[in-house]
Formats: structure tokens, sequence, C-alpha cells
């Protein structure tokens, strides 16, 4: 069977997808391409020109949407934000869309946002089995499944009908991760389900990921036998940011993202201190939320860099963007990641990002060009230090920024969203379902198949 996918530069070409190897060649990966954004105040959220141009392909298709966070909750992260966004998408192609994720204290159990209608329930660890008993008893209401697998999927083709289509969405391997936040009993586990088991139950499953690294990860580490599909994150639309200044004076870095173990954000602190004799003047702004904001600070204070470092916490789209936008530097020392949604963000502002050379952070820092990779033998105020001699020279800034926008400019949430379309209606083709369309003047939402 073929199907129409889109690729980089916006040309359509035809994939054949082949159901009966147990392991499929990789077919051509799936990359937005180019469009206007406009950038929403709630959750950074975007509607750029493919969204406002839905062709209405999905009307009458109910999907589900399982992730154990939203981006409303206070540890929602990239992962949150793709599902949310391809979500919306979904919407204005005409689809029914319920998004199902845990529930933090005070949030109601139902909502509809955006269109979407929001089924809180469980925590953290309780979400996944409440989730996978309600959509066993719902399993009727449901033409496809979108199932995040956050290191631990929710195994929806065991409770959904045959002919449901399951894409399965996974951002990277969470195989470090699990050490780095449980036990070691408990990481083994983590590891066992990510592995062994998930491979054996999403077998056949389509398969979405967000970069070349995470698909490799998948083939090598998890011996994934799915076909796999690369479909790249969105970002914001690229936004006005300042003239690059004759000098570069006091330079501004600048972390934007959750505050947990394994971003090694107080490694970014660190650099406030350890490159003060070269750039008296630097100043360090964290920005975000997570369990190790209160740490943070009170290093921060005992270490005497609190007039070099401040922890902002959460700050409003405006007020993020403006203090990203006018840093010299984004800087990240995230451990593994699936792709990097805030280096992207950054250099739709003009600003390049210094990280580690790991997966997925590797695939969207373009070394030399729109940010620079800590590679082997080297340390991160290193980098920092040679980048921000760089970028001393205004003619190199300025190359570097533009750059930046033009690679930011590649990958916009909508795109992300059509790509998903695109893959949702091959595996409704698939199983021998045309698209379900509502009945011209029907007054009961009925149903009818092209």
């Amino acid at each position: 069977m073929a199907t129409t996918v889109l690729v980089r530069g916006g040309s359509a070409a035809a994939v054949s997808v082949n159901r009966g190897a147990d392991v499929p060649a990789d077919p051509i990966p799936v990359y937005p391409v180019s469009s206007a954004d406009t950038a929403s105040a709630e959750h950074g959220q975007t509607t750029d020109a493919a969204e406002r141009a839905a062709s209405g392909a999905l009307r009458g298709v109910r999907v589900a949407v399982l992730n154990f966070r939203e981006p409303a909750q206070s540890a929602a992260g990239g992962a949150e934000q793709y599902a949310w966004q391809v979500g919306r998408h979904l919407v204005a192609e005409g689809a029914s869309v319920h998004f199902l994720t845990a529930r933090e204290p005070g949030q109601r159990r139902v909502e509809i946002r955006d269109g979407i209608t929001l089924l809180r329930m469980g925590n953290r660890f309780t979400v996944y089995p409440l989730v996978w008993l309600w959509l066993l008893l719902h399993r009727r209401r449901f033409d496809a499944v979108i199932d995040s697998m956050n290191g631990v999927p929710f195994f929806s083709p065991l409770a959904v009908r045959r002919r449901t289509a399951v894409i399965c969405l996974v951002h990277h391997v969470h195989a470090r991760q699990f050490y780095a936040f449980f036990p070691r009993w408990l990481a083994r586990i983590g590891c066992f389900i990510e592995g062994p088991i998930a491979r054996l139950v999403y077998r056949r499953v389509m398969t979405v990921t967000v970069s070349e690294s995470s698909r490799r990860e998948l083939r090598e580490r998890l011996r994934w036998t799915a076909p796999i599909r690369i479909v790249h994150n969105g970002s914001p639309a690229a936004r006005a940011v300042p003239e690059p200044a004759e000098d570069v004076g006091d330079p501004a870095l600048v972390y934007v993202g959750r505050l947990v173990g394994h971003k090694r954000v107080e490694r970014v602190v660190d650099l406030a201190e350890s490159l003060a004799p070269a750039w008296p003047g630097l100043r360090v702004h964290i920005v975000g939320q997570g369990p190790e904001h209160a740490r943070l600070v009170e290093q921060t204070d005992a270490r005497g860099l609190a007039d070099r470092v401040r922890v902002h916490g959460f700050l409003p789209e405006r007020d993020k963007d403006a203090l990203l936008g006018g840093a010299m530097l984004n800087v990240t020392a995230s451990e593994f990641e699936g792709w990097g949604l805030t280096v992207i963000e950054a250099a739709a502002l003009g600003v390049p990002t210094v990280a580690y050379d790991v997966a997925g952070l590797r695939d969207s820092v373009r070394h030399g060009v729109t940010g620079w990779l800590v590679r082997e033998g080297e340390t991160l105020a290193e980098v920092v230090d040679r980048a921000l001699r760089e970028l001393a020279d205004p003619v190199r800034r300025a190359r570097v920024q533009q750059a930046c926008r033009s690679w930011a400019a590649e990958f916009t949430w909508g795109r992300t969203g059509a790509a998903m379309t695109e893959l949702i209606i091959a595996e409704l083709d698939a199983r021998g379902r045309r698209t379900p369309v509502l009945r011209p003047g029907g007054l009961d939402g009925g149903r009818e198949f092209r």
C-alpha cells in the first residue's frame, strides 16, 4: 500500500508500507517544512498557514491522544507540547480529539481547551493503568490512537479493536533516564518494559519519532522492529530580535527548560563562576520550573553568585521571549533529548545554542552554523567561551542569527500536524477503512465513510 507524505521542501512522496515484514526497511523520513507562524500567548501554542488552511481530511474521525502529562501541568515539557500541538491540528482537520492524561491537584477531571476534550485521571504512575482501562471500556469510540511512549507506553494495542489505527510516538529512549530518577530495581523494570515488552506489543505498530538520533537508538538499543517515521517538532514563528551590538559588553546566557536532574542545570550555573575571569560582566538566567528549583536557588546564594545568576522560575511567553531574544547564547547541559525543542525556540529568536554532542541535540544544533556542540575532550565552559568570542564580531553574530532564524523556519507545528494527519489516513486505509465524514445535514453526528 502507498500513501503520500510531506517531505522537506514541501513536496510529496509516495511511501510504500510493507505490513507483512517483521523488520521493514525504514521509509522516507517525514519533515515539517517552513510556513508562517503566529504565536499564541498561552502555553506557547501556534497556528500557522497549514493549520488555517486545514482541509477537513479527518472530519468525523475520533482520535485518542495518550500522554502522561499535558502542557498546563507543572512538569510539562517538549513531549507535552508536541502531543498537544498535534491534537490541535487534528481538530482543525475535523477530528474529534480526546487527550487522556494524569491529573494534578486542583485540576478538573474534564476540560475542553482548543477544541480538545481533556480527560485527567490518576497520578504519574496510576495514569497508565487507569487510561488503559478507560480505553478498554470505550474502545468502540475511537478510530485512531496516538500512544505517547515516554519511557513507558500505554499498551493501547491491547485495549482497542484490531481495526483501530494506533501510532506509537517515541521522543527518545529512556534507559539511562530511568536510572537517573529511580532506584536500580525500579529502573530495571522500566528498561524491561521499554525494551522487550514494548517491542513485542508494538512490533507491527506504526512508530513516530522526532529525530534521526532517536530512530537510530530505537533500532540499535531497543531493537525496535516496527516501521518508523521521523516527524520533527515544530517551533514558534520567527520573531524580531535586537540588532547585533557593536560591542558584546556584558553577555547573557539563558537556559530554558524543566529544572530536573538529567538536564544538569547546575552546569549552566557553574558558567557564571568559571567564565568570570574572561567575562566579568557575564549574567546567567535560568527559566523554568521543576523539583530542582529550590536547590539551584540555595546553591546560587551559598556560592555568592546571586548577583550573576538569576533563577526566574516560570515566565509567561512574552517575558521569556524578551529574555531569550536579548541573550547572546542559549545553553543546555542535558544528557539526553529526543530533539531539543528549546533549541529551535531560541533559534527562532536568532539565538544560537551551546549543547553537548548527544542524541537529539546533535540533530537540532547545526554545529558551527546555528550553535556549537561540546565534543568529547571539551568542557562546556571552553565551548561557551569560544562561542562568545566568535559572537563578539558583529558580522559573525549577524550571520549566525540569520542562520538560526532560517533553520527554525523549517519547522512549524502545522506541518508536523499535517504529517501526522497523513499517517493517520494511511493507517486507516491499511485497515480497509476510509476516512469517516459527517453526513450532510445529519442531526445526530451520524457518520459515513468515503
